[in-house]
């Protein structure tokens, strides 16, 4: 168990937040999303929605784009290098703190 502590440890704590988890999938996979659609996709108010993505901007994950298109308001969300590292290292993690509870597990299942 000491070990499965010592991988948690690691999680990055800006990325483990629910919303902003599902914020940086998303721009992980896309590179980039507005806001409404990052709102509509996960379910959040405007409100919720625009916290996480200070939290994620502040720490350099994510930078935003504001212009507007044909007269209308558009803001860009976009991972940043960092944030991409950030995303692959909390991936990374979070793949050896379940690679070592499903061992431990096993060995449970084979001491029985």
């Amino acid at each position: 168990m000491d070990k499965a502590i010592q991988i948690t440890d690691t999680l990055d704590r800006v990325i483990h937040e629910r919303a902003r988890l599902g914020i940086m999938t998303i721009l992980s996979a896309e590179d980039e999303a507005e806001f409404t659609a990052l709102k509509k996709i996960l379910n959040l108010s405007d409100g919720n929605l625009n916290a996480h993505l200070k939290v994620l901007e502040k720490n350099g994950y994510v930078t935003v784009v504001k212009e507007f298109v044909k007269n209308r308001p558009r803001t860009v969300y976009r991972v940043t290098g960092e944030g991409r590292e950030a995303f692959e290292s909390y991936v990374g993690s979070l793949e050896k703190f379940l690679k070592s509870v499903s061992q431990k597990r096993g060995e449970d299942i084979h001491e029985d």
